[in-house]
């Protein structure tokens, strides 16, 4: 109930935002309104959080929520934002290399672990040959999902496969599971049609999952490399705009409402 209690309160603010924005722009000082665009949960959230520290710094927060992960990093590129906060490092540099896109990251924030949900079959001990499981389509959550399985002991990987592994790298798969790739925010809906899922952590918070039967641990491959990033266009990294956002989002108030609201499902990493 705190979060969804939470995300109202977002939703509200970001009408809120749009109309100030506005405001701003036809005043002639978008210098002072900071356009960020963010996942809705827990990005968006967390950047209303701080909302108010940057208004004490002179800049109006704008918020714009997505709920996929292409649009806010060609709406960047274009120059309709100031920065974004929804993804990764490996996702951004496989984004800029397959679209000739110049997005630079400039502040981790937090990490937020995979984990397997129970659909059809509500433990991972009572999978059936043949059982049917969802993952993430795009390379980087693909391999975090894999490798959750190889952690579980579902599957073997082929030696190396690591981060970049694909559903060709299985090498053993004893229960001939049937691995079913979707883009990742519609994993979470597919939750009820598989077994089980891999479902990236910010999908499972805005979807109201009940909690994953098993969980990316905290000293994985993934949870020393897909800390979630604030990111801005190349050439902006020392900008004002975004030394303001960098600082009230890296800051113990951002932290503190971090732990106390994602009981673990969302961990600060600064």
């Amino acid at each position: 109930m705190k979060r969804k209690l939470i995300t109202l309160a977002a939703g509200v603010a970001l009408i809120a935002g749009l109309v100030s924005g506005c405001g701003a722009s036809a005043s002639g000082e978008d210098e002072k309104v900071i356009r960020v665009g963010a996942g809705i949960t827990p990005h968006a959230e967390i950047l209303e959080a701080v909302a108010d520290d940057l208004k004490e710094q002179g800049y109006t927060l704008e918020i714009v929520e997505y709920n996929d992960y292409v649009l806010p990093n060609t709406a960047l590129e274009d120059g309709d934002l100031d920065a974004n906060f929804f993804q990764h490092q490996p996702y951004l540099d496989d984004f800029n290399a397959e679209n000739g896109t110049h997005l630079v990251s400039v502040a981790d924030v937090h990490f937020e672990p995979l984990g397997i949900y129970a659909g059809k079959t509500a433990s991972l001990d009572a999978l059936q040959e043949g059982a049917v499981v969802a993952v993430p389509n795009d390379t980087t959550n693909e391999a975090r999902a894999l490798l959750l399985l190889q952690q579980e002991g579902l599957i073997k990987l082929k030696e190396g496969a690591g981060l970049q592994a694909t559903i060709l790298d299985i090498e053993e798969n004893p229960l001939n599971l049937e691995i079913r790739e979707l883009a990742a925010e519609q994993v979470a809906r597919a939750v009820g049609d598989v077994d089980i899922a891999c479902v990236n952590g910010n999908y499972a918070l805005e979807a109201d999952l009940d909690e994953a039967i098993a969980h990316e641990a905290d000293t994985s491959e993934a949870a020393e490399t897909y800390a979630n990033v604030i990111v801005v266009r190349e050439g902006n990294e020392d900008s004002d705009k975004t030394k303001a956002l960098v600082d009230a989002v890296l800051s113990e108030k951002a932290k503190t409402f971090i732990n106390e609201t994602y009981d673990g499902a969302v961990l600060p990493v600064f």
